[in-house]
């Protein structure tokens, strides 16, 4: 049985075509500068452990394109306890803005050690982290915030999971029912290959980037914006054990370790939405 959500992918990349493909990344609805982000990353709370992925995901950069002000209320879907933008963000916006962590709801067992671990790391370091909202998310299941009170929802390498579990839609059904009118929906994940339909690759971990834009676009959000800043060449996208083969996961271990090292973590699109 084709599940609803592959419907609306295939009609909405038609409606779509190469009117998407030919949009640029345009001024954000919200102007931020790069420099606002670059001092937060040398922050003493920031482990080690995320510091050595900014060379990979261009935190600052990233950040900026999505328009993102210090008197914002920002949820990020599912931080877990490696908090990798948590750990920026949330310090930033403790004095004049709101972050939320819409981290695991109880419904999937294998992650609730890691949500214990995330809300013990909060509770550790109150002076970073006591004003932060923690909220339980899974589809549509639980608000995620206030409807209608987020300036901007951002999620990283989350959206080929809700494509697979066929929950994307009921995703974004709980973002839109969050942000304010108008506001922002960030979205980062691994690009897919376009010689291959995305069932084709689903099982890989990436993502077609005509696919994720039609699938937002059809559920309330327009694209008003795509950046290259965490794309990688070097991604053949072709790897034994799908996007994990490559760092950080490096599912393989050992096996070609240092091939895989040297292209580095995935070639990833960047789209910036609001709310319609």
């Amino acid at each position: 049985m084709t599940h609803p959500a592959f419907s609306i992918w295939r009609l909405a990349v038609q409606a779509v075509g190469a009117s998407v493909l030919a949009v640029s990344a345009v001024s954000a609805v919200w102007s931020q500068e790069v420099s606002a982000f670059q001092a937060l990353l040398q922050g003493p709370q920031r482990s080690a452990a995320n510091v050595v992925r900014d060379p990979h995901r261009h935190p600052a950069e990233t950040l900026a394109f999505f328009g993102i002000q210090a008197h914002h209320t920002v949820v990020e879907i599912l931080p877990g306890s490696g908090g990798y933008y948590m750990e920026i963000l949330a310090p930033w916006l403790r004095a004049k803005g709101q972050y939320i962590a819409a981290n695991r709801d109880q419904s999937l067992p294998q992650y609730i050690p890691d949500h214990q671990k995330m809300l013990a790391r909060l509770k550790a370091e109150p002076q970073l982290y006591d004003r932060v909202m923690v909220t339980a998310f899974r589809a549509d299941n639980h608000a995620i915030a206030p409807a209608g009170s987020a300036d901007v929802v951002i999620s990283f390498r989350n959206l080929h999971n809700w494509m697979e579990r066929e929950e994307a839609v009921e995703s974004l059904r709980a973002f839109h029912k969050a942000l304010k009118p108008g506001g922002v929906l960030g979205i980062v994940d691994h690009r897919g290959r376009t010689d291959q339909s995305q069932a084709q690759q689903m099982a890989s971990g990436y993502v077609r980037e005509d696919v994720a834009i039609a699938v937002i676009e059809a559920n309330g959000f327009r694209l008003t914006g795509r950046s290259e800043v965490n794309a990688n060449p070097k991604d053949t996208k072709d790897h034994p054990e799908g996007v994990w083969t490559l760092p950080p996961t490096y599912r393989m271990k050992d096996v070609d370790r240092a091939k895989y090292q040297a292209i580095g973590e995935s070639d990833r699109f960047t789209l910036r939405f609001v709310k319609r």
